[in-house]
């Protein structure tokens, strides 16, 4: 998984972008004020979200600010989106047909139409999140990432967690207008999120991830550590428990018991727009649905076979169940889990060069969650690297209660976040010479997830599985993106309930009921973005299909990779028209 800390940075960007009747413009005079507009809309963002900013390493990040969360300061940049979409369709895209331009100018148009039509779901007015986009994920983390080191830097990092509390009073205002308007968090995550603050309230000061900086920061003066000691224990913990105190004592109550979207005013529509923006598709959710119930068949048919060879059974069900529980099966430590994850990731990394003509220089880490996350987190999360190649990319690992967690699935994640996967994919988009920043930092979930599912089956291609159990745990994994469409759509819009998801889930994967609870959780308050994965997927594969029917000896597979990264994040639209235009041009 490739989170973003805000909504556009999983933006809609397709390839078609009609052009303005009559207009007429020297192409050099056109594509300078396509490079304008996209420079001042990087710029922009990155000045309003300066923590998006240090989380992806941009240059000249702000790193004493946070973002300003109030509602008057979102609708304020709503009008300054309004006003750079209206000049992007102005602009006549003809006369920059095979230049950059070209494409900077379908994906900021994309971008900015995808994030308008998304505000109906008005999400600013019930931020309340168990999964990687609530703060209480994205905050800890940036602590991690703060820069130190030098007197500024910790001035710096002083200046930005003395403004946290400020964050979380606004936040608290923002949810009492939401409520006014009837715009209210899921139940289930409500109770998820204080749970995890009492996690964190309980942690000692000493041992809070706010205090990262200092820790980090060895040859920093006594005088820094107490500073932010000072900020954490006296400020930051107080303006916690303020916020924890509101959800429990008068925010759980008027919580909505029904989870699915449709639930707040304009949720179908809300559901629909948010599909689009995070697979960049037009798709129904019946569709998608169905979708999910065809290849899970495909997937199960593939699980049988090894159930059988491996299992000793044809019952795909008992299978799974032996993997989750067996303690054969599972992991002895937390050690354990994240060895043998580094396992994984060092085997890809060495066949690499086989399959990629393409490589990037920024090296990937493993990281385990913080303690007081790990229960509800994700499987695994992906943090890119830098741009100047200082911080490498981070994979995080959930290793919560190791001795539940099974061995199959392990290093498909691994491969998924790292190599081939998401770190491959986005430090060559980072990397790419002469690349536009808004390639290189703003991600389309449909065409990023859709690779990381997309490159776990070819780890299989590349020989590096270990043994039937990790190939299981592969098709658990695609099992679990075939499952996120059929109860993602199913609990939205198609009124499946919560435990029906989680029965679904259980009953077709390896996921423990902890995991299969947090997961559910996850698409109940990120409605839509679980759909990426297996929707992006099918693209790539069939494109690759495509090509290999069309090419027949003239394919080459490292050629077709690097034509699938080589121009950053695109769209599934975008790489569609790229590569049957490789196809042809091949003829």
């Amino acid at each position: 998984m490739k989170p973003s800390l805000a909504l556009l940075a999983a933006a809609v960007i397709t390839a078609c972008v009609p052009p303005v009747q009559g207009t007429v413009t020297p192409n050099s005079s056109v594509a300078a004020r396509v490079d304008a507009l996209a420079d001042e809309y990087v710029r922009e963002v990155f000045r309003e979200n300066p923590d998006f900013a240090t989380v992806e390493g941009y240059p000249g990040a702000d790193h004493a600010r946070l973002r300003d969360n109030s509602l008057d300061a979102t609708r304020r940049f709503w009008a300054q989106e309004d006003a750079w979409l209206a000049q992007v369709r102005q602009i006549d895209p003809t006369p920059l047909a095979g230049t950059p331009q070209h494409r900077t100018l379908a994906i900021l148009r994309e971008l900015l139409e995808g994030t308008t039509g998304a505000r109906g779901c008005h999400n600013e007015l019930w931020p309340v999140s168990p999964t990687y986009n609530g703060w209480q994920g994205v905050y800890p983390f940036i602590a991690t990432l703060q820069p130190v080191g030098t007197p500024t830097a910790r001035a710096d990092a002083l200046s930005r967690f003395r403004a946290f509390p400020k964050y979380l009073d606004t936040e608290i205002a923002n949810m009492r207008e939401g409520v006014r308007q009837g715009y209210v968090a899921p139940r289930t995550g409500v109770e998820s999120v204080i749970r995890q603050l009492d996690d964190l309230l309980a942690t000692p000061v000493g041992d809070s991830p706010f205090m990262s900086p200092a820790v980090r920061d060895t040859a920093a003066p006594p005088a820094f550590r107490s500073q932010l000691s000072g900020i954490v224990g006296n400020e930051i913990n107080p303006a916690i428990r303020r916020y924890r105190d509101y959800l429990a004592d008068v925010y759980l109550p008027a919580s909505r018991a029904t989870f699915a979207v449709s639930a707040v005013p304009g949720g179908a529509e809300c559901y629909r727009a948010s599909v689009r923006l995070h697979t960049t598709l037009q798709i129904a959710p019946q569709e998608i649905h169905e979708t999910g119930l065809r290849e899970m068949a495909k997937i199960r048919a593939q699980m049988q076979t090894i159930a059988r060879r491996s299992f000793g059974t044809d019952d795909v069900t008992e299978a799974l169940r032996r993997l989750k529980t067996d303690t054969a099966y599972t992991f002895r430590s937390k050690q354990a889990m994240v060895a043998y994850a580094q396992g994984a990731v060092d085997r890809a990394r060495a066949a690499l060069p086989a399959w990629f003509g393409i490589l990037p220089k920024a090296d990937v880490v493993i990281q385990p969650y913080p303690a007081f996350q790990e229960r509800s987190a994700p499987g695994g999360q992906y943090n890119s690297p830098s741009e100047d190649g200082t911080r490498p990319g981070i994979y995080l690992i959930n290793t919560y209660e190791p001795g539940k967690q099974s061995k199959a699935g392990l290093e498909a994640t691994a491969f998924h976040e790292t190599y081939p996967g998401h770190h491959l994919q986005i430090a060559i988009a980072k990397e790419r010479p002469g690349a536009h920043k808004l390639v290189s930092y703003f991600y389309s979930s449909g065409f990023v997830e859709g690779w990381g599912l997309y490159s776990e089956r070819l780890s299989e291609e590349m020989g590096l599985y270990s043994g039937d159990i990790d190939k299981m745990g592969l098709l658990s994994n695609e099992a679990l993106r075939a499952a996120r469409l059929v109860v993602d759509a199913g609990m939205h819009a198609l009124g499946w309930s919560r435990q029906q998801a989680i029965d679904y889930l259980m009953a077709n994967t390896t996921s423990s009921l902890a995991s299969a609870t947090a997961e559910v959780d996850r698409y109940i308050a990120v409605p839509g973005q679980a759909t990426a994965y297996m929707l992006g997927n099918l693209e790539i594969r069939r494109l690759r299909e495509q090509a290999e029917r069309q090419m027949g000896s003239r394919f080459s597979i490292r050629d077709f990779h690097d034509r699938v990264l080589e121009d950053g994040n695109v769209t599934l639209p975008m790489l569609r028209q790229k590569i049957e235009g490789w196809i042809a041009a091949s003829r």
